[in-house]
């Protein structure tokens, strides 16, 4: 059994300039946990594949094509391949979420 605990996960660099760590990372899978402080944001882009997010504190607009809402804890969104997305903390406290991505990506995710 391997266990990872977030906080202990290296931030990743990445273009939003955000909180963002791979906890699991293989062949089949990926899963990142984001946190975004007040007023900051994941900007828009494209994932070459499915992506679901699951909120896990906080409060968050998230945005999937054309469709904008805000979601809060226990709260699981699909967003499919290759349709532009991104994420909003416009509160006062922190959000974090986790970003699964199936099957693991082999391209990079395109900013817009």
């Amino acid at each position: 059994m391997k266990i990872t605990k977030w906080k202990e996960v290296e931030v990743a660099p990445n273009p939003h300039r955000v909180d963002a760590r791979k906890i699991y990372d293989t062949d089949n899978a990926q899963v990142v946990h984001i946190t975004l402080k007040p007023g900051e944001k994941l900007r828009r882009h494209i994932t070459p594949v499915d992506v679901i997010f699951y909120v896990l504190e906080g409060r968050g607009i998230v945005e999937v094509g054309d469709e904008k809402q805000e979601v809060g804890p226990d709260i699981l969104v699909d967003s499919p391949a290759k349709i532009p997305h991104c994420w909003y903390n416009e509160g006062n406290k922190l959000l974090r979420f986790l970003v699964i991505k199936v099957p693991r990506p082999t391209e990079t995710t395109r900013l817009l």
